[in-house]
């Protein structure tokens, strides 16, 4: 199906609104998978020509995208990785870890960014951040783009790596998604190392429940996030 490339608007956008010279497009991956962590990947483009056929990373084939994540990590001006593990997940929440994550990455770029770029509707980032969110921006902006492509890359690689040791699962394949293989071997063997084991899951199968954790961050315990509506641009 045809799409419209990714485009620099937001960018431009906000270097003229805001002052901001340095810009990172933030993208997440790994949200609903029931194994492995929430990876974000934090990318600095400028406004250069971006690779031809660069898009958001769920519209290419996985020979395309491995091929263009190559390609883009030597050709944008920086990138860093962020992970919140399962323990963190489980511990924090999905949205604590996605923050986690994402400041990881942020805060391992060698220059700190002016302004965010941060894919979706929601700031999970919050202050001292200055965030502008975009609905599809990993279809939209550049540099999301850019982050959406490596991000799922190094994780689906980082998936296969650890299903080395429990074939049975498929995370090479699926990493850690809830596929029918993947589904299989938690229903005979139970969770790995690697699940998240605070997820609903884990009601489902009867003979593994006892391991499920409680959420803690369920009952009042939610780490605060300041500013949740972001840097008002």
């Amino acid at each position: 199906m045809p799409y419209e490339p990714p485009t620099h608007t937001v960018e431009r956008s906000l270097r003229a609104t805001t002052g901001a010279k340095v810009i990172a497009g933030v993208d997440e991956v790994g949200r609903g998978a029931w194994a492995g962590p929430v990876t974000v990947c934090a990318a600095v483009t400028g406004l250069r020509r971006p690779p031809e056929g660069l898009t958001d990373s769920k519209l290419l084939t996985v020979k395309r995208r491995t091929a263009l994540a190559e390609e883009l990590q030597k050709w944008v001006t920086s990138y860093a990785l962020g992970h919140a593990s399962p323990e963190e997940i489980d511990d924090l929440g999905m949205t604590a870890a996605l923050r986690l994550a994402a400041v990881r990455a942020l805060e391992a770029l060698p220059v700190r960014p002016d302004a965010v770029i941060l894919d979706g509707k929601h700031d999970y980032l919050g202050t001292p951040w200055k965030v502008r969110t975009v609905i599809k921006g990993d279809r939209s902006c550049v540099a999301v783009a850019a982050a959406s492509v490596i991000a799922k890359v190094q994780r689906d690689k980082m998936m296969a790596e650890l299903g080395v040791d429990h074939a049975d699962f498929g995370f090479a394949d699926n990493a850690g998604y809830p596929s029918p293989v993947h589904k299989a071997a938690l229903a005979e063997r139970g969770p790995t190392p690697y699940h998240r084991l605070s997820w609903a899951y884990l009601d489902g199968l009867p003979q593994w429940r006892h391991l499920k954790k409680a959420r803690s961050w369920a009952e009042g315990n939610v780490p605060e996030i300041e500013g949740q509506l972001g840097f008002d641009f």
